[in-house]
């Protein structure tokens, strides 16, 4: 027999931003409980508005499991004296299962006579745990910050005000959080303040329904993105669903009713993502574009009533946004009136980090290197140098002031206004990406650079200092700092060395009078670290551990050089012949380590007896040739490829010729050609560590 549960707790509204999260936590919470106490049940669902967090179980079993249980006891032989009567042995055995001495009986468990109890556990009524399950649940959410309310000694995210448990159609007897279970959850604040009745859980999500509260967020969420698409249409335009928004927006309201307003034409001559800006984080709202995708004086708000009079709606949420935007227009023509260079001698007085100086000092070390590395990648060395020293100007902006996602793009509008060249004024914003997980890259050979410079300068200052990461903490994001230089420099193709890029980053400290300790051993320590997210990236991408560690023996320091050896090798990895050569290569690398010595470079011709032998040598031989061009073009893949079919006289190599023979003349002319047979493959990477994975 089973029964559908449902338990819904009432609360003041919810921060938005962890609404999502809360459901979630208390959802899982509840399945892993009736997990652990062995209830079963068909399927569960959750629900989450601003004033209440719920979860329904469909088919949730009446009771626990029932499931046999064997106790084993003491050997027959030693639970029973000569005259079977029961010894201490089996009186405690008795004692301890609840049964009298009389009731032992013994069974063969395979190996010897043993008393045996048998008995059944389980069966348990599941009302009995629900009370539990759900307290423990709410205990384990993710509250960051837990509050009191009135006199009680409870605590939770919010005061809470009515608790709802229903086991069918019967209500359960519980006490959370100072509340009685009932059946009694409450309609819209507005539209339906009132009690409703809760008949059964199935019956959960079509009442509040009835009373103006839409309880799956899921369902809410799609409801809000239809009605915003539909706003916009009326007016030609395409609405911007950011779905963080969307989320946001969400957790904000009960039932969903989406409005278009409309702002001043001449707001659009402020660069659109202040304006948007603007709107989304301060008001919630959607903005929308035209076919275009140029920003349109109108914008979409999510109201949580069902309005008898939208247009009083719509006019209060204009009257709102019309001095937020005017705020952006006056900041917006307050920064034109002065320029990016004389705004940077502001910098002076920030500081970017105490040990290392000020914002201004930051950017004269940007500058520099940026133009060093524009230079070998010829770009124009002259606007490198420039946009580093204007990179962060707009930091002291009014605009950036307001608006702190502001940062870069609004570097670009005062830029272009102040007349500097494109590829500049596209840098001052560009320099920043990537600036997460999976973002854009630069479009321009100096917005590049700067992006370089800029994260190698803050990487080589603060491991300079000894402030690197440790466990979770990261105040300076050189994590992130350290993969958006990978980026830069594998997706954009830039063979540059990371080791000298590091050595050029360092040297500039010392010019700019912010000299860094130990030079060397921090170039190395930050490059190491730098290549540890390298392997974190690759594990991401499902490329096994074992093929960097194949790449990284070889101790390299060109990013774009790795990657291309890597992916080489992963391909290498897959073919039919790597798992015979990964092993080969394995014995060869042990073969060699315990000659010790000087083994010779090349191999005498005249000391070749074995066709075996003989069918390698030739075969290396020609390899050699064949592969010095792809070597030089760095094309690993096709290099890695045809040294696969290598394979067959490898194997009778091993199979036909004793490599550690007795005569050290034919010995050391066989390890030498193991040398070179290593060396092709070594060339790339060291494929033995494959060996491991088969």
């Amino acid at each position: 027999m089973s029964q559908d549960f449902l338990v819904e707790l009432g609360v003041e509204e919810l921060p938005p931003k962890a609404l999502l999260t809360l459901s979630n936590a208390f959802t899982k919470g509840i399945e892993q409980g009736l997990k652990d106490n062995d209830l079963s049940f068909d399927g569960i669902k959750s629900y989450a508005t601003p004033r209440r967090l719920a979860v329904v179980v469909n088919g949730l079993a009446e009771q626990t499991a029932i499931n046999d249980v064997v106790n084993w006891g003491p050997p027959t032989k030693i639970a029973f004296d000569g005259d079977g009567n029961p010894t201490k042995a089996a009186l405690a055995f008795a004692k301890k299962n609840n049964i009298e001495a009389s009731d032992l009986t013994s069974e063969n468990d395979g190996k010897a006579d043993k008393l045996v109890f048998r008995t059944q556990a389980g069966g348990e009524a599941a009302v009995g745990f629900l009370e539990s399950i759900v307290q423990q649940s709410l205990a384990k959410l993710p509250i960051a910050k837990r509050m009191r309310w009135g006199a009680n000694r409870y605590d939770f995210v919010r005061p809470v005000h009515w608790l709802v448990m229903l086991l069918g159609s019967d209500i359960v007897d519980a006490n959370i959080l100072g509340l009685q279970a009932d059946r009694l959850t409450r309609g819209h604040r507005f539209h339906c303040n009132d009690n409703i009745s809760i008949s059964h859980p199935n019956e959960y999500a079509a009442q509040l329904e009835a009373a103006y509260v839409m309880a799956d967020i899921d369902a809410r969420k799609e409801r809000i993105r239809e009605q915003v698409m539909l706003e916009a249409k009326t007016v030609n335009g395409e609405a911007v669903i950011d779905e963080g928004l969307l989320q946001e927006v969400t957790a904000l309201v009960e039932w969903p009713v989406a409005l278009m307003g409309r702002f001043e034409e001449r707001f659009l001559s402020v660069p659109a993502e202040a304006l948007i800006s603007s709107m989304k984080e301060h008001q919630k709202y959607f903005h929308l574009v035209d076919q275009q995708q140029n920003l349109l004086p109108y914008f979409i708000t999510v109201s949580n009533i069902e309005s008898k009079d939208p247009a009083q709606v719509i006019d209060g949420n204009e009257r709102v946004i019309r001095p937020r935007l005017a705020d952006a227009a006056f900041f917006f023509e307050t920064d034109k009136k002065t320029t990016l260079e004389s705004k940077r001698e502001k910098l002076k007085k920030i500081v970017f980090q105490a040990k290392l100086g000020t914002v201004f000092q930051k950017t004269n070390r940007v500058a520099n290197l940026a133009k060093t590395i524009a230079e070998q990648i010829n770009a124009n060395q002259t606007q490198a140098e420039r946009a580093g020293q204007l990179c962060k100007s707009d930091l002291v902006s009014e605009m950036v002031f307001e608006f702190a996602d502001m940062q870069g793009i609004a570097g670009f509008h005062y830029a272009t206004h102040d007349g500097e060249d494109d590829d500049v004024a596209l840098a001052m914003n560009e320099h920043y990406m990537p600036r997460f997980a999976g973002d854009n890259l630069p479009t321009s050979a100096i917005g590049t650079v700067v992006a370089l410079a800029d994260r190698l300068d803050t990487l080589v200052g603060i491991f300079g200092i000894s402030e690197q990461p440790t466990g979770s903490k990261d105040p300076f994001a050189l994590r992130r700092a350290s993969v958006g230089v990978l980026r830069l420099l594998v997706e954009q193709q830039h063979n540059l060395d990371l080791r000298e890029l590091l050595a050029l980053s360092f040297a500039q400290y010392a010019e700019n009078d912010k000299p860094l300790p130990e030079g060397e051993a921090v170039i190395e320590q930050v490059l190491q670290y730098m290549l540890d997210r390298f392997r974190a990236s690759y594990e991401e991408q499902k490329i096994p551990v074992e093929v960097f560690q194949a790449v990284s023996v070889k101790e390299l320091s060109y990013p774009l050089d790795i990657d291309q050896r890597v992916q080489a090798v992963n391909h290498f990895r897959l073919l039919e012949e790597s798992v015979a050569l990964s092993a080969a290569n394995k014995r060869v690398a042990n073969i060699l380590s315990k000659a010790g010595g000087n083994i010779a470079s090349s191999i005498d011709d005249t000391l070749l007896q074995e066709p075996a032998e003989k069918a390698l040598a030739q075969a290396v031989g020609a390899k050699q040739k064949e592969l010095a061009p792809l070597f030089e073009a760095r094309d690993y893949k096709a290099a890695l490829t045809s040294l696969a079919s290598l394979r067959g006289v490898v194997d009778n190599f091993f199979e036909d010729v004793m490599v550690m023979t007795d005569d050290d003349a034919l010995k050391n002319n066989r390890l030498a050609l193991l040398l070179q047979l290593r060396g092709l493959f070594f060339e790339i990477a060291d494929i033995s560590y494959l060996s491991a994975t088969k």
